[in-house]
């Protein structure tokens, strides 16, 4: 299967014009992530009712139109992870990590474990993939869903260099935003991408 064709099954879609929309509201957020000088930026979901991947995938895309760099995605929970059908089958990149390496471009990768892994290997690989991607990705995006299930999402934040709230239009509620801004380390929060707003 190609990998337009599992992004599309994933929900995830590169160049349609809701995937090409999508991508445009993430260009001012992938601006400001660039000029702040963020690096390594957590997407933290609003509620569990939000997906981040679709969006995740798009300001990725956004941050290299914008800044000509390279840029990862990294798909962190290894327990849930949410889009390792991309890399089923494949080996992971070193015999230490937990996730593979799928190149949707020359300068924007996916990372994502290609099966599940423990609960407890969540924290110790997404530092590990920090460490290691830093040479190679200018930014890396780091989707932390899940973590907050497992009680981990405080330290996986604390890993970040700033952290952007990924909420849905018609679907987030003010008091899960406001209660997110309370939990969140002052200095991290970025702010909120807001997904789904219709034109």
């Amino acid at each position: 299967m190609s990998t337009d064709v599992t992004l599309e099954a994933l929900g995830i879609r590169i160049d349609d014009a809701d995937a090409l929309a999508l991508r445009a509201d993430c260009v001012p957020v992938a601006r400001r992530l660039v000029k702040a000088g963020k690096k390594v930026v957590g997407l933290l979901p609003a509620s569990g009712r939000v997906g981040v991947a679709a969006v995740g995938v798009q300001l990725g895309l956004a941050v290299v139109e914008v800044s000509g760099a390279t840029a990862a995605y990294v798909d962190a929970n290894v327990r849930w992870p949410g889009i390792s059908q991309l890399v089923r089958g494949n080996r992971t990149d070193d015999d230490e990590s937990l996730f593979a390496t799928r190149w949707l471009s020359e300068t924007f990768a996916l990372l994502t474990p290609p099966a599940r892994g423990d609960a407890g290997a969540g924290l110790p690989q997404l530092a590990r993939t920090i460490q290691t991607g830093g040479p190679l990705f200018t930014h890396i995006l780091v989707d932390l869903t899940g973590f907050k299930k497992l009680g981990e999402h405080l330290a996986a934040v604390e890993m970040m260099d700033a952290v952007v709230v990924v909420a849905r239009a018609g679907v987030t509620r003010e008091e899960e935003l406001l209660r997110l801004d309370q939990e969140l380390p002052p200095h991290l929060a970025l702010g909120v991408l807001l997904a789904g707003v219709r034109r």
